[in-house]
Parts: structure tokens; sequence; C-alpha cells
């Protein structure tokens, strides 16, 4: 298991994480030193994106390489399809110990996609309900929409759906890292570990609201804009989640904010005691971690909230590969995107090249990078946003300087992150950025034919909606994950000895030598 060419793999995933709400992104609020200390010995990507601002999209556009787009991974209610390979496939194939603990909102009847074990249910359902309805733009469905109570009822509570969830997750997460140590599968694993925190509703527990003075939770560096003022997709995400042209009190900002930082905080202690399973066992040493998020949150920039969003706050991700021995410290500008996560992990366990599918991979191995070498392949990050708020596709093009949104339904958006990074300024419609505008809608024609896929996203909601309506008529039999339990094999059974269960179970620690 410690072979230095096969490296150990554990990718933790945060759901709604934004980058800017950690200290090594510039955060002087939030409390992390699990975190902070991963990123300290560790590569971080300062420029870091998912490719669909929504948690579903994002998720299977990781795990597959390919741009949500092209594998129909339009929104929260879309399947997710079995036939498309997915690292764990791949990782499995050449040898690997594959597991899945926590969420990964697969849709449909597949809820392994390659993994071997998964550990946990998922926190949300794997059906078709969650689909959106671009033919009645206004409308909504109040059972799953977001709504501004996540902000207006934020606080301390003891529990919560999200916490019942990843204490699950974190248990079960230490506990296997322990059961692979003992029970002599010397294979090397890939494992995933999901928590669902700090999605909203915006809740922690109280210990951890208490880390922080409240006084001192610091404020969105850009405040409310006007909804008149805002751009037509911001408008929509506001009437989406019921916010409309209210402005939210500042007490009501800073409350969610508090909560938001103490859920990451709870998140952080979490990945600590992973951490320590890792040392415990003597397995971090040749483990490759990899610290990531689905997307990120507003958390009241401009008056938007949650994500949804091709601004930075919704769709900059933190990411971070921590491999001492293997990759020296240090930050990397370079814009990458989680779609670069498949070919980076065949890459790091050395997958033989005959079983990857290049023709199905839009992303690139981000080795070269974690080396602190230059690439000048690197092709832009492309993001999509095929969801609830939006009318028509939207597509994000950002390279080194710029970022460009398009959308046939909307003005186009270009911003100069370099000189512009709150994206205040929209240069779009000045003539002399009318070159660059220009170049920017040929990349996104060449990504897309953007009437046949608002032509696709219509089709596959109207099939969904009527599957989800057939589903849930009479008996309904759910697709939702359940993890099995072999009972008759847990702890002190009679078809076992005593002294061999005993012996078995313990681990010596390795901290400290």
């Amino acid at each position: 298991m410690m072979s230095q060419q096969r490296p150990n793999i554990l990718l933790l995933q945060c759901d709604q994480l934004a980058a800017s709400a950690l200290s090594f992104y510039g955060n002087h609020v939030t409390k992390t030193p699990y975190m902070d200390a991963l990123a300290e010995d560790g590569v971080v990507f300062t420029s870091a994106y998912c490719n669909s601002p929504l948690c579903a999209p994002s998720r299977f556009s990781m795990m597959s390489g390919q741009y949500p787009s092209r594998i129909g991974a339009f929104d929260n209610g879309a399947e997710f399809p079995g036939d498309i390979p997915t690292f764990a496939h791949y990782l499995r194939a050449e040898g690997y110990r594959t597991t899945l603990c926590g969420k990964m909102h697969f849709v449909g009847g597949d809820q392994l996609h390659g993994f071997e074990e998964r550990l946990t249910t998922d926190i949300y359902p794997a059906d078709h309900g969650w689909t959106p309805d671009w033919e009645r733009p206004g409308h909504r469905f109040d059972w799953w929409y977001h709504n501004m109570e996540s902000v207006t009822e934020a606080g301390h509570n003891e529990r919560a759906n999200q916490i019942d969830f990843d204490d699950e997750v974190g248990f079960k997460a230490q506990r296997h890292i322990y059961d692979m140590a003992r029970d002599g599968d010397n294979r090397p694993f890939c494992m995933v570990v999901s928590f669902t925190n700090p999605h909203d509703p915006y809740i922690c527990p109280k210990a951890y609201w208490d880390r922080y003075d409240h006084d001192a939770i610091d404020m969105p560096r850009v405040g409310h804009i006007p909804y008149e003022q805002c751009d037509p997709h911001s408008q929509r995400l506001r009437r989406a989640y019921a916010m409309d042209e209210d402005e939210m009190s500042q007490e009501a900002i800073r409350n969610a904010r508090h909560a938001y930082y103490g859920q990451i905080s709870y998140l952080d202690d979490k990945i600590g005691q992973i951490f320590k399973a890792l040392d415990d066992t003597g397995m971090r040493q040749n483990t490759v971690v990899i610290l990531t998020a689905d997307h990120g949150d507003m958390l009241g920039e401009r008056g938007l909230w949650y994500k949804m969003s091709l601004l930075e706050g919704s769709a900059r991700v933190p990411f971070v590969v921590n491999a001492p021995g293997r990759f020296p410290e240090g930050r990397n500008d370079t814009p990458v995107s989680l779609v670069d996560v498949l070919p980076t992990l065949l890459e790091l366990a050395n997958v033989s090249q005959h079983h990857v599918q290049a023709d199905a991979m839009d992303g690139q191995s981000l080795v070269p990078l974690l080396r602190h070498n230059t690439d000048s392949t690197k092709k832009p990050v492309i993001a999509e946003y095929l969801g609830e708020g939006a009318v028509a596709p939207i597509v994000m093009i950002r390279d080194e300087r710029y970022k460009f949104i398009a959308c046939p339904a909307d003005p186009p958006q270009l911003f100069d992150l370099k000189n512009d990074p709150e994206e205040l300024k929209n240069l779009a419609q000045h003539p002399e950025y009318a070159e660059i505008v220009r170049r920017f809608h040929d990349m996104v024609n060449n990504h897309v034919n953007m009437e046949a896929l608002d032509r696709r996203v219509h089709a596959s909601q109207k099939r969904r909606r009527l599957v989800f309506a057939s589903h849930m008529t009479g008996r309904h039999t759910a697709w939702d994950y359940h993890p099995p339990c072999n009972a008759a094999n847990q702890y002190m059974r009679n078809h076992l000895d005593l002294n061999d269960v005993e012996a078995g179970s313990r681990i010596k620690s390795r901290v400290g030598g």
C-alpha cells in the first residue's frame, strides 16, 4: 500500500465552500488549522473553478473529466449515465480500491459509478424530481427551490440535516481508513470523502459559533446592488430564491456568514480526524490529498446568495493538492477546473493509456503545474450553467486575465479580473474591447452550439418531468442508495475466534514513530 509509484489518493470534497472563505485565499476570520496545514505544504491553485455552479452537474463533470453539456448533466435532476467512465472506473480497472463516503448527488439507477464500495447513502434524492422547467421561467418549485429562510433563520443549532449527515460521513471515513489498514487488502486506495457542509441552511453547533467573535465577522466586499442595476441572470436568481428586490438586513447577513464560518470550522475538525486516521495507520506519507469543493457561495456579495452564478464567489472553488515528497509546496495562478481532476489522478496513478478514452476527456493533467513547470498548452477554463434560474444556456470562459460570460438571452459580460477582481465593470460594450469580445464569442461557438444545446435541455427537462410524475404515482420505488450492513460478521460472533477478533482489531499508533 506504500508504493511510491502508486500512491493512495484521498479526495476531500466540500459542498458550497467558497475559496474566499479560507485563510490561504486571503480570509482573515475563518479558523481552519487542518486545512491550513494541508495548504501550507501543498500546492494551492488560486484560480480554480467548477464547471457548473450547481451540485450534481459539477460532480458529474469532475468524476468524468467532461463538460456538463457533453454528458447531459444539465441540472440537479439530470441522470448521470452509467456508461460514462469516471476516474473511479479507470483507477479500479488498474487495481485501485475505490471508495465513496458521503455525498455525490448521483441521479439515476447507478449509484456507484465505478466505486467498489459506498459507505453512506446520499443526502439528496437520486430521482428526477429536482428538474427545472425553462418553459415556465417564473415558476417556483417551492418544495425544493432555495429561499431566503437559510439567511433569515441562520444561527446556531445543535442538530441539522447537514450535521447529521456529516457526522456519519466523518465517522465512516475515519473508520474505513482503520479498516483498510487491518483487512489484508494491499491494493492502493482512491477514497472520495464528500461532505455536505458548509451548504446552506447556515446553521452550526453552538461550540463552533462560539469560536468566532460576532462583531469580527467580515461583511461582503461588494454590498447590495439594487435590483434594477443587476445583470439579467442575477435578477433571475434573486427571483428564483424569492429575494426579488429586497435587501437583507446587515444583521441577517452577518448571522449567515457567522454560521457559515462555524460550519467551515466544524468541517475542518472532521478533516482533522481523517488526517489522524492516516497518521495512526502510517498511510499519510504515501497518500496524495486533494481538497476542493463542487462550487462556491456568493454569501451576500452583490446581494446574491448560494450558487447558480458564474461570478467569482459562486464559480471559483478551493483547490489544494498535498503530496509532500512528490511536489514542492507553492501557489499556482494558472486557471484550472474540476474537469482536470480525472486526468491528474490518472497520471498520478500511472494508469495504462490503452484504458484511457482520450477523445472523451475535456480536462488536462495538472501534474506539470504541480511540479511548478509552465504549461503553455493549458486551455482556458470553461464552465456552463443550465439549471434553475436560467432561461437559456450560459457559458463562461476564463483565460489568464479575462472572464467572458455568454448567454443567448442576455448581453455578454467581459471582466478584466486582473484590474477588476470584484467584477464590477462589464467591458463587453466598450469599443476598445470589441476584438477580445469577438475572440471569446468564437471560443464559445467552438465549444458548443448554443441553439442545439438549448433544444437538448428543453427536451431533457420535458422527458424527466414525465418520468418523475410516473414514478410518484402509485407504489414508489426509490433509486436512493442503501449501504449494505453485514452485521453477522461485525464485532464478535460465534463462528469467529475471539482471540483472532481482538488481535485483528488493533492498530498500533504510528504517530511519532
